[in-house]
């Protein structure tokens, strides 16, 4: 095991062979200290990365009026395009720098249980091969993902496939996201607020330029660097509430690079790993023994969860 931070270990994907062990033990280990973990030896191939990169480059070098087409009315940016200054972290006062791009779950209509949620993706036709770069990294992350959630599982005293029926119809999205230059600094403004993830946990394709920080329990901000083959896996609120905060998620933020850094744009990709839209987050019976209370009494579905925040940060 290496680190990318003396806050953030890295574990090796090659170290866990499906039992509860060394690998789960250190994934709950990290995750309780810090709520982030790099792993590498993760089987997603650097090729389909770099084309994923690719195409969603060439997609947020279009010109903004072509981009807005693909902004969907009505939909709080499920799918496709969400322009520049439009999210808004919680409890912030001004919107965040930068522009994304939602890719979903590709389900024919027949294999569809929730069709009014799980939306149809649409696809840039001014960028060529973009659906199919997409679909295979979006594919690769959400095996991965299972893989994570099969040792969070174990860590916890569930069965490695607990979580198999509860997320195969996830409501999971893949986003590219554009930061771009910042050639004049807006009071306030930064690429994207403190805030913590909605979801179960977020897999992040880290950017090549500096500016993800993790709040500590400390109450210091860490800078956090991808480490060359590492993919950085976070816990979100849904995990938060479901374990009763045996897994806290982790606030984290994008600042503004000083100097010269401020004017090359960012890239990232996160994927954020949903459960089913019906699925009732309920606080694990073993997490309130360990806590001593329930923290979170009241259950609520998945998609009413993410319906919550949607409205907080401004996407509906």
């Amino acid at each position: 095991m290496t680190s990318s931070h003396p806050q953030v270990p890295t574990l090796s994907m090659a170290d866990f062979d499906g039992q509860k062990g060394a690998f789960s033990d250190a994934l709950g280990q990290a995750w309780r200290e810090t709520g982030f973990v790099g792993v590498r030896d993760h089987g997603v191939d650097d090729a389909i990365i770099d084309r994923a990169y690719e195409v969603f480059r060439e997609f947020f070098a279009l010109p903004a009026e072509v981009k807005q087409r693909y902004q969907l009315p009505g939909k709080g940016g499920a799918r496709g395009y969400t322009g520049f200054g439009v999210e808004q972290a919680k409890d912030h006062d001004v919107p965040d720098l930068k522009e994304f791009w939602h890719v979903g779950r590709e389900l024919a209509d027949a294999d569809n249980p929730a069709p009014e949620i799980l939306l149809p993706n649409v696809w840039p036709e001014e960028v060529p091969g973009f659906k199919e770069a997409a679909l295979a990294l979006y594919q690769a992350l959400d095996g991965l993902g299972s893989r994570v959630l099969s040792a969070l599982a174990l860590d916890i005293g569930l069965p490695a496939d607990w979580f198999a029926d509860k997320t195969d119809f996830g409501n999971s999205i893949l986003r590219p996201i554009h930061y771009p230059p910042i050639e004049q600094a807006v009071p306030g403004a930064v690429r994207a607020a403190r805030h913590e993830d909605i979801n179960l946990i977020t897999l992040l394709i880290g950017s090549r330029e500096q500016g993800l920080e993790i709040l500590t329990r400390d109450g210091d901000w860490v800078p956090v660097s991808t480490l060359p083959g590492t993919i950085v896996v976070n816990v979100g609120d849904m995990l938060q509430r479901l374990t009763n905060r045996v897994y806290p998620s982790t606030t984290h933020r994008v600042v503004n690079p000083p100097g010269d850094a401020a004017r090359r744009a960012r890239y990232s990709i996160p994927f954020f790993l949903h459960p089913n839209p019906d699925f009732l987050i309920r606080t694990l019976p073993q997490c309130v023994e360990r806590e001593g209370e329930d923290h979170f009494p009241g259950p609520i579905t998945s998609h009413e969860y993410l319906l919550e925040r949607l409205r907080e940060i401004k996407l509906i």
